[in-house]
């Protein structure tokens, strides 16, 4: 890390946190416990002023809000918490016209940190990117909403016949700005998961993830 981004080691992270407090949740932690309160506080003073949250391990608004927006859900915030509310209202406004959502290595800042450039902009439309939108959208209550229809719209016109979804993107990170990595089950394990929960989500009981991310 130092000779790419002049630092001594990874600092603490939104996408790594979320995981951490997932998984606390996860195992019947209780919300009021010393360790979820503060990696909760964390999470929601790592909140950007739009509602994103940066993505130090996937490429990246996208990747680190689908973390930390599925943790926060987990360890108890309801659709109707303000850092929630934010994070679906981000999720919206970076949908792409064509329904789906994308974003490039460019959406990182020049010099490493946590805060990106002010120009940065989405990219054109990525599988595994739209489907962490769209397990994002449902984590935070916005199953129902109308963007979420849109996503999982163009994750069914754009399946291969064997199944799979064409994806040649890079959307797993090594260094921000530096290098970038394609692991190839992304692009089939995380739209199955994501149109999965749609349907599971809209013919159960209840419009709510329960657990998990």
């Amino acid at each position: 890390p130092f000779a790419d981004l002049g630092a001594l080691l990874d600092p603490p992270t939104a996408d790594v946190s979320g995981r951490c407090l997932a998984m606390l949740a996860q195992l019947g932690h209780p919300p009021e416990s010393a360790v979820m309160k503060q990696a909760v506080d964390y999470l929601l003073a790592e909140q950007e002023p739009d509602g994103a949250w940066y993505g130090r391990w996937g490429v990246n608004y996208v990747y680190g809000t689908w973390s930390a927006v599925t943790a926060l859900n987990a360890a108890g915030l309801g659709p109707q918490h303000p850092a929630m509310r934010k994070a679906v209202a981000w999720l919206k406004a970076a949908q792409n016209p064509d329904g789906g959502w994308g974003e490039d290595g460019f959406t990182y800042p020049r010099r490493g940190g946590t805060r990106a450039d002010p120009d940065r902009t989405m990219a054109p439309s990525s599988a595994s990117q739209t489907a962490w939108a769209l397990l994002a959208l449902m984590a935070a209550g916005a199953v129902e909403d109308p963007a979420v229809d849109r996503g999982a719209l163009w994750l069914l016109a754009r399946q291969a016949e064997d199944g799979s979804w064409p994806e040649d993107d890079y959307t797993g990170t090594g260094f921000p700005r530096v290098f970038y990595l394609r692991y190839h089950g992304y692009a089939r394990l995380f739209p199955l998961w994501a149109l999965a929960r749609v349907r599971n989500l809209r013919r159960g009981n209840s419009r709510l993830v329960g657990h998990g991310l």
